[in-house]
């Protein structure tokens, strides 16, 4: 089943890359390393991360050479944070690599990207985007951190909320509104900065809240200007999530079909009856229309293509609902096992509830697309 959507069949470069990171992860993080690595207090495993970069190169496949980066681009980063999803990898891939580091390619400030690109791409510098604040809300106007500029100097005040992967960033990219609108700013030290583990749904993706007092940063780009670049990386970030949603939803119905192969009831495999088999097979359908919205996206961002912004939002929204119904369903057709904390169907239930939220719901990605598309 391994539901590959023949419209965007991946090169066989891509599908090598696939065959590899899917080995590497079912290796490196199989449902035992999951449940080790979701009770430490980091929430990774140091060692792993560190193969992720030096062995396999993944954290710089969509940097540009001339930063330390492989410079394949989205669509190869879309088919290795499939996998990770497929996978369940506990970790800051997603914040640090998606996230972080499409914010940086998309600034404008070819002397920051110099000095933090090399470092994300050999995973010696973990990065996280601290956008939200208290309201969740992934948009300009909730922005309401400030950023004043005393002398040659910038200091930061406010919070941030819900930052991935904040708790374990060296590197954090804050956004921050200043005198001139929206700005990007780097915090890399811990002066003037308090960090806080918030308790969350899903184990595997840590968030964090911080706090700023006056702590000093570095401008990136252009004061006011940042919000255009900004929402560029989001979408991207958009895209890259819908794939990661998409590998989940495929490993949650293999994970039903192989139970529905093997568990007997009244003398024959419970497969073989319509209600279930029927649900399967809409699941699988569902999964298959949610693969090609999710590599359209990841194509648009590859090919800089214009209707990114509305082939992410449906993405988005879309695999959102996919992958927390397939969770589910995978939990109805185990039964009451399915509930327990001993079987592995609820951690993919909790991923794909929290991955639901993460860079905002289904219907305010719905809402994005109708005014992206002039609805």
């Amino acid at each position: 089943m391994s539901g590959i959507t023949d419209g965007f069949a991946g090169t066989d470069e891509q599908e090598e890359l696939r065959r590899t990171a899917r080995a590497f992860f079912e290796l490196k993080s199989p449902e035992h390393e999951v449940r080790r690595v979701m009770e430490t207090p980091e929430g990774y495993d140091r060692e792993v991360w560190r193969q992720m970069a030096d062995q396999l190169g993944l954290h710089g496949l969509a940097i540009g050479e001339e930063f330390g980066g492989s410079g394949y681009g989205y669509a190869e980063l879309g088919v290795v944070v499939e996998e990770s999803g497929r996978a369940l990898l506990p970790g800051p891939f997603f914040g640090s690599v998606v996230m972080a580091g499409s914010a940086l390619m998309c600034c404008d400030d070819e002397g920051a990207q110099s000095r933090y690109l090399p470092r994300i791409a050999t995973g010696k510098t973990i990065a996280a985007l601290a956008l939200t604040e208290q309201s969740g809300r992934w948009s300009a106007e909730t922005i309401h951190t400030s950023a004043r500029r005393r002398g040659t100097q910038w200091f930061i005040n406010g919070s941030k909320t819900f930052v991935l992967d904040g708790h374990v960033a060296d590197l954090l990219l804050v956004v921050a509104r200043t005198d001139a609108g929206v700005s990007l700013f780097a915090v890399d030290d811990t002066e003037g900065l308090s960090r806080r583990m918030l308790s969350t749904l899903d184990a595997t993706r840590r968030q964090a809240r911080i706090d700023f007092d006056d702590t000093p940063a570095e401008l990136i780009g252009t004061e006011g200007q940042a919000w255009p670049a900004l929402s560029h990386a989001l979408d991207i970030a958009a895209a890259c999530l819908a794939a990661e949603q998409v590998g989940g939803a495929q490993r949650c119905l293999e994970i039903a079909v192989g139970y529905a192969k093997t568990r007997r009831q009244f003398g024959r495999p419970i497969g073989s009856f319509q209600a279930v088999r029927h649900k399967c097979a809409d699941l699988m359908l569902e999964i298959e229309c949610a693969r090609g919205a999710a590599q359209y996206a990841v194509h648009t961002a590859a090919q800089r293509l214009d209707e990114l912004p509305a082939a992410a939002s449906l993405a988005k929204a879309y695999c959102s609902d996919v992958y927390t119904k397939a969770a589910a369903a995978n939990i109805q057709i185990h039964g009451g096992i399915g509930f327990t904390w001993e079987h592995p169907a609820h951690m993919y239930f909790k991923r794909a509830k929290s991955s639901e939220h993460l860079l905002g719901d289904p219907a305010y990605h719905r809402g994005l697309l109708a005014d992206r598309v002039g609805i």
